[in-house]
């Protein structure tokens, strides 16, 4: 069970060229499968938090390895959609544009300012997870950028800039940090302890 964290990451690893790869030999035909491979590297993401922590095995190590895959998946993902939808993507390719600067951001400050990539798996970020999950069902599934590719863009947005609000308040590069206001808190060298929020 100690290393079935690292298998879920893994998993998800080898999950976001699969994606990919289906998209572009398979087209249209992959549709499906691309939302089952897409669900099933959500509930890795969700239950490789959950064993860690139930196994004592959550550390900064896993936690940044977590975040990078998330990124690699979750941006194979995104080529996917375009690959099956190039015109709905190229309509909207402005809101697009400004989520991919905004996480460029968040890395160019985090690693000037420590040296090392963000790993805030803010509370803020959760919640645009799950909208770019409702986002891309839309996409890949119904071909359609509807009320939640607009929701995941405004949610991309405002996370990104709570972000980047963290790796400026926090005095010293931190994992797990729920928001804005609790790096503040920290910078402020109020206590909070990491057990009032449940990381995944």
């Amino acid at each position: 069970m100690k290393n079935m964290p690292y298998i879920l990451i893994a998993t998800r690893f080898i999950l976001a060229p699969l994606i990919l790869d289906l998209a572009y030999i398979k087209g249209d035909e992959s549709r499906i499968l691309l939302l089952i491979l897409m669900y099933f590297g959500l509930f890795t993401d969700i239950f490789d938090g959950i064993i860690a922590r139930k196994t004592g095995m959550s550390s900064e190590k896993l936690r940044r390895l977590d975040s990078q895959t998330d990124l690699i998946f979750w941006l194979c993902i995104g080529f996917a959609a375009y690959l099956l939808n190039p015109e709905l993507i190229k309509v909207h390719w402005r809101g697009i544009a400004l989520i991919f600067i905004m996480e460029a951001l968040c890395y160019i400050i985090s690693l000037a300012r420590f040296g090392r990539e963000t790993c805030t798996h803010a509370f803020l970020s959760k919640l645009w997870g799950l909208s770019l999950l409702f986002a891309f069902t839309a996409l890949i599934g119904f071909q359609q950028a509807g009320f939640f590719f607009y929701l995941a863009i405004i949610l991309g947005f405002v996370s990104h800039i709570d972000v980047i609000l963290i790796v400026l308040f926090l005095p010293k590069w931190q994992h797990d940090v729920p928001s804005s206001y609790h790096a503040w808190r920290i910078r402020k060298g109020k206590d909070i302890k990491k057990n009032i929020y449940l990381n995944s």
